[in-house]
């Protein structure tokens, strides 16, 4: 039917069976953005926000969703992950950049585990800020670099802050 591998040559779904591949290192990067109004920037970096410290708590959400990936995507194999890392950054008064990176010894890539981690991380954020901000904005979900298996390294060729959406391998 087509190239792609979770469909059969009938078009019905199917798990990849990765069980010819070999297990090697695994890693991937994802970020996404959370925009928002300058004052709920300020009650996070302040910890003003009464549900809590939004970033620990957003962190320890990125986390246990990386490690839930299979659970949510349906094909995704689960993997023995060896490392979940969540990380903040404020671009500005209005941004605030998260980056998920994920390791694992496997047959298969973790991609989906980095993005799983970056998305619920951003929506821990919404949520714990939502009655001070409706307004807030999440985007730019998106791989950010990879490497390992059979496909090799990958890496945006842009830098995170831009608006350009080209990949390009390495």
């Amino acid at each position: 039917m087509s190239n792609l591998s979770h469909f059969d040559e009938h078009g019905a779904s199917r798990m990849v069976d990765t069980t010819p591949k070999a297990e090697t290192e695994r890693w991937a990067k994802a970020s996404a953005k959370v925009r928002m109004a300058a004052t709920t920037s300020r009650l996070i970096r302040d910890r003003n926000v009464s549900k809590g410290d939004v970033l620990e708590v957003a962190r320890l959400a990125g986390i246990m969703a990386a490690k839930r990936t299979p659970d949510l995507i349906p094909l995704c194999h689960p993997l023995p992950l060896t490392s979940v890392q969540v990380d903040f950054e404020w671009e500005d008064d209005h941004c605030l950049r998260i980056v998920a990176e994920v390791r694992v010894v496997a047959r298969t890539g973790v991609e989906m585990e980095a993005l799983t981690a970056a998305s619920v991380a951003a929506l821990t954020v919404y949520d714990m800020c939502k009655a001070a901000d409706r307004g807030m904005v999440i985007e730019w979900v998106r791989l950010e670099e990879k490497a390992g298996g059979r496909s090799g390294h990958y890496r945006r060729a842009e830098p995170a802050s831009t608006e350009s959406a080209s990949p390009v391998e390495s």
